[in-house]
């Protein structure tokens, strides 16, 4: 019974694999855009700081670089911290506020 069982499901799955779809070839070379030689911005990316640290494409610090770490380590919570140096919550000074509903 065991072997009959597992008979099945093998050509369950077989049958199953064989009804993948297939990636259709596009004509790339009829479709493809003229490249222009001068490289235009992209209206969603943030120019680079001016602070002259090395950023990412999305504006965020690069963080292997040493200028970026340190500066990084410069940021201190306002409050009492743990030992990893990270802020800690259970002190008021280093809670973010809660939006509180207005009253009527």
């Amino acid at each position: 019974m065991k072997k009959l069982i597992l008979a099945l499901m093998a050509t369950c799955m077989l049958s199953a694999a064989s009804f993948a779809q297939t990636k259709e070839k596009k004509a790339e070379t009829a479709q493809a855009p003229a490249k222009t030689a001068t490289a235009t911005p992209k209206k969603d990316q943030k120019p680079a700081a001016t602070t002259g640290t090395p950023t990412k494409k999305d504006g965020t610090p690069d963080m292997r670089y040493k200028e970026n770490k340190d500066a990084a380590k410069e940021q201190k919570p306002a409050g009492p911290t743990k030992k990893d140096g990270t802020a800690d919550k259970r002190y008021k000074a280093n809670k973010t506020a809660p939006a509180t509903p207005a009253k009527n």
